[in-house]
């Protein structure tokens, strides 16, 4: 039997749940995932998780707060002037509490995203934090194939 190791690609279907039960993402009900432990594509402690299961195993594992995707941390929230988002952005967008905004890095050959958590005359307030960051998260597996 095939056992998960770095490297290794995987076949499986796999739901990642917040603190309330909620599916963040699930894909029992379609189509299984591949991917390659180490790539990225799985958070490090998620990937962990995996390490040395054999094909076949279907597991759940809960991850302690911030043991997913790292602590809250307070430096990531920044207010951002209107004014510049205007003038890298659309001028015309009107945001809101709740609204996720995609940006580009500095080096421009990637994109993230933030949180609108306020809303100023002249500014808005963003969290550049993981939306599960600091809290527990749920992890439940089912390993496809394992090569």
């Amino acid at each position: 039997m095939n056992t998960v190791q770095q490297g290794s690609f995987l076949t499986l279907h796999y739901r990642l749940a917040g603190p309330d039960g909620a599916d963040v993402v699930s894909t029992f009900n379609d189509q299984p995932a591949t991917l390659s432990v180490g790539a990225g594509q799985l958070a490090p402690a998620i990937e962990s998780k995996l390490i040395g299961l054999e094909e076949g195993t279907e597991a759940t594992f809960v991850l302690a707060p911030g043991e997913a995707f790292g602590e809250r941390n307070a430096e990531m929230l920044q207010r951002v002037k209107r004014s510049l988002l205007a003038e890298h952005g659309d001028p015309e967008a009107d945001y809101h509490v709740g609204d996720v905004v995609e940006f580009p890095t500095p080096d421009g050959t990637g994109r993230f995203a933030g949180v609108v958590r306020e809303c100023g005359d002249d500014w808005l307030l963003f969290d550049f934090n993981h939306p599960l960051a600091g809290q527990a998260v749920t992890f439940q597996v089912r390993l496809i194939g394992v090569l």
